[in-house]
């Protein structure tokens, strides 16, 4: 009951930290604040200077291991509090990232690839002196944390994958759209658009705590500058829908658990896509057991009752997962 309580505090702290804000955010949430202290490095990429956002919180009391924590494309370090709570309890020290493009860093126009998020990852490892770290990968973060698993094997104790999008090919049923065309659908972001979106795709049912991951998510749209964050995020798309990792679930070499909301019913360019092409993908309950078959020695955790992002919608239940799997 205690840690209950706990949780539900931790999700209106931040809840009424994002609404205390004004309507209109940063396209790098300088008004929105984190969980914990933000610290950033700085990368040189295709001739800009640009900067990475990430948050290092110690345990009390430190066993040694090091988890970092790959956010979703619709989201950056904040939704991670009660996950970096729990693991520090435990010993770990947590990494939380807002990788280049998301979040608190910065928005450049570039190349987006999984390859290049995964260095810049790894050398934010290498800066903070860590060698091994476990991997928790959300969503997109799924993709990415697979990527860096098989670009450095080396470096990942274990591999953690939540809910991971890419578990089929877009490419093969979702219509190709250009960058271009992604652009100009992002133009049209709003609260409503976004808070639909959220509702019929990562959760089963609607609660009101969730209202912050929209006010977040539609809040830029009010900036200034959210031509370029609209830009970016067409440019991430398009890294998604062109980079699959799902054919390279074979070669993973490290123990691996995939966590996965059965209700879970997540496809890319879902709006894309007929009635009837929405009823044929996007299955977890069967994308699941799929994809742990793929992966050599993978352990499968599924949750009932369960959309997109279990860590939110299922916290008590996911973080005990967690925590005797990790």
């Amino acid at each position: 009951m205690h840690r209950k309580i706990l949780l539900l505090l931790t999700t209106l702290i931040l809840s009424v930290t994002v609404y205390a804000q004004s309507d209109t955010l940063s396209i790098t949430l300088e008004n929105v604040k984190y969980p914990y202290p933000v610290n950033f490095i700085p990368i040189k990429v295709e001739g800009q200077d640009i900067r990475m956002t990430y948050m290092d919180v110690k345990p009390v009391n430190a066993n040694g291991k090091a988890v970092i924590l790959f956010h979703g494309k619709n989201f950056g370090g904040y939704y991670w509090t009660n996950v970096i709570q729990t693991l520090t309890t435990k010993g770990y020290r947590v990494i939380v990232p807002d990788q280049v493009g998301f979040g608190k860093s910065s928005k450049p126009f570039i190349h987006y690839s999984f390859h290049q998020l995964a260095r810049f990852n790894k050398n934010l490892l290498d800066s903070l002196g860590l060698q091994k770290v476990i991997v928790l990968g959300h969503s997109m973060g799924g993709m990415l944390a697979t990527r860096f698993t098989l670009m450095y094997p080396q470096t990942v104790e274990k591999l953690l994958l939540e809910d991971p999008i890419g578990l089929e090919d877009y490419r093969t049923f979702v219509p190709y759209q250009s960058a271009e065309d992604d652009y100009k659908a992002e133009l049209k972001t709003s609260f409503e658009s976004v808070k639909k979106y959220y509702q019929n795709s990562y959760f089963t049912s609607w609660k009101p705590e969730y209202d912050y991951l929209v006010k977040i998510a539609a809040g830029v749209s009010k900036s200034a500058d959210f031509p370029r964050y609209a830009k970016v995020a067409a440019l991430t798309f398009e890294m998604i829908y062109e980079q699959p990792v799902c054919y390279e679930f074979g070669l993973i070499k490290v123990p691996t658990v995939l966590f996965v909301g059965k209700e879970d019913k997540t496809i890319v360019g879902k709006g894309l896509l007929s009635n009837e092409e929405k009823a044929k993908h996007g299955q977890y309950k069967i994308l699941g057991p799929e994809t742990a078959k793929k992966i050599p020695g993978c352990k499968l955790i599924e949750f009932d009752n369960c959309g997109h992002i279990p860590h939110v919608e299922i916290p008590e239940v996911f973080l005990k997962a967690l925590v005797e799997n990790i």
